[in-house]
């Protein structure tokens, strides 16, 4: 093996040779001054020299989210067990504005730190918590570290606002801490190439900066319950990053700016790493209240709507998900809509469980519509009840039954809509997409609201013996109420 002294020699020879032979050599570049083409810099070299100092004070904090969860199990001669499970999380949080009048301070994080699920299931697992344990408590404080123990100098937090489809949460600290001292960016102005630093507690362990580049400027996180906005960048980080600020340099200040806050990773990808951007967040840091997302499955019910779902309903295919179940609505002469909820056996077992009667608006009347009669249904029949047949908890939940399922099967057939003219330009396959998306992502919301159907049709569908009536009976107009009887006229004299 040559040694390294004489491999360095023995390159030396050779290009003094080649030079002696006539051969040229290109001088190396000068260093390239750092580049600042738009608002955001490449290179940490546009720094302003002042924005040391500042980056020294503490504005993040290692947050530590423990909750305690309640586990339901059958032991010998089916008796109930219950089982308590212990689980800790750890994330970063940032203080943004103080309270001097109340000696608080506001905080950003993501809702994925700040929020447990409130029932274990598939959607929503916790590690070391079994499917379908219930959260009894969780306490929010900022610790030192993961290995912090000692409790009496921790800070407690607690819930301002969250945005599940943001992954963004407010905390509050009953105490005055260091905030970001830097201005709130755009970033909508990020551009691939832009550099960032990163200041979180990796894995929970320690304070850490972390440096990257953006990658990708613009892209869409719809992952779960996520809807978003985002932005890629390559910094190496980790779960205990969650929730930290990023900031890019303005080539105007030389100051950092607040861009977004790191939430996820790319499981599969190395330093791809996603950020949400700032420009969704401004609002609620300063209202402290969650806004209304529109999208393009938003949906408005109105006499307007009701006449296109009149009209783009297939008698042919009037079904649609509502969760784990099928759904389908369909038009009545008359103008009524009958919207139908099939149970888990569908199709293998086609009866409805539920029905619901949505009349139409009187003449002049701009809303969606009234709701009619109700029945719940099981292999016996329909049994029909008025809806003041029904105590208070059954009216909120049938109310509430029917606003869902209207608004899905507006969905479900505007989307059909848009899939069977999705081959005719991008522009309407990308909106296809949106939809699609919109679609599942509100289908795997209908899971509670299914289940409330099913356990209602339960309590009071017919038995086998019930008086009942069949679904075809439905579709038959309500005969007209007979005219009030006028009193007979007898003869004066």
């Amino acid at each position: 093996m040559v040694s390294s002294a004489r491999w360095a020699r023995r390159v030396a020879l050779t290009v003094a040779s080649l030079w002696l032979s006539g051969v040229a050599f290109a001088a190396p570049p000068e260093p390239s001054a750092p580049r600042c083409s738009g608002e955001y810099a490449d290179d940490l070299q546009v720094l302003a020299p002042h924005a040391l100092e500042y980056e020294r004070q503490p504005y993040s904090y290692s947050v530590r989210n423990t909750a305690s969860y309640e586990c339901l199990s059958y032991g010998e001669g089916g008796t109930v067990r219950r089982t308590r499970k212990r689980a800790v999380m750890h994330g970063t949080a940032f203080g943004y504005r103080t309270l001097p009048a109340t000696h608080e301070t506001l905080l950003l994080t993501n809702e994925h730190i700040a929020e447990w699920p409130a029932v274990t299931d598939a959607d929503h697992p916790v590690d070391g918590v079994p499917s379908g344990c219930k959260k009894l408590s969780d306490t929010l404080r900022i610790v030192d570290g993961e290995d912090d123990s000692y409790e009496r100098d921790d800070v407690p937090l607690t819930r301002v606002v969250a945005d599940p489809q943001l992954d963004v949460a407010v905390l509050k600290a009953h105490t005055l801490l260091h905030v970001l001292p830097w201005h709130i960016g755009r970033s909508a102005a990020l551009k691939e190439r832009n550099v960032v630093e990163v200041r979180g507690f990796p894995l929970g362990a320690f304070q850490a900066t972390n440096v990257g580049k953006v990658v990708s400027a613009l892209d869409h996180d719809n992952y779960h319950e996520w809807d978003h906005d985002d932005f890629v960048i390559d910094a190496l980080l980790s779960s205990g990053n969650a929730g930290s600020p990023v900031l890019a340099v303005s080539c105007r200040t030389g100051e950092f700016e607040l861009v977004g806050i790191y939430h996820a990773g790319y499981s599969e990808g190395s330093a791809l790493n996603v950020v949400v951007g700032i420009d969704q967040l401004r609002d609620l840091m300063t209202t402290l209240k969650r806004s209304p997302h529109t999208h393009d499955g938003a949906v408005t019910l109105d006499a307007r709507e009701r006449a296109r779902l009149a009209d783009a309903h297939s008698p042919d295919a009037p079904y649609f998900p509502f969760g784990p179940l099928t759904a389908a609505v369909r038009v009545r002469e008359g103008g009524a809509l009958l919207f139908e909820l099939m149970s888990r056996d569908f199709p293998l077992k086609t009866h409805p469980i539920l029905v619901l009667e949505d009349l139409p608006p009187r003449s002049g009347d701009t809303s969606f519509g009234t709701l009619g009669r109700v029945w719940l249904g099981s292999a016996a029949g329909l049994k029909p009840y008025a809806r003041a047949d029904l105590d208070a908890e059954a009216q909120a939940q049938v109310v509430h039954l029917l606003d869902l399922l209207r608004r899905d099967a507006i969905a479900t057939f505007r989307y059909r809509a848009a899939a069977a003219g999705a081959g005719s330009s991008r522009e309407r396959f990308d909106q296809m997409k949106r939809l699609e998306r919109a679609l599942r992502r509100t289908s795997a919301q209908r899971h509670d609201p299914a289940q409330s159907a099913v356990e209602l049709a339960d309590r009071l569908a017919p038995r086998t013996g019930d008086p009942s009536v069949s679904l075809a009976d439905l579709f038959a107009p309500p005969a007209p109420a007979p005219p009030p009887s006028r009193p007979e006229v007898t003869e004066r004299h």
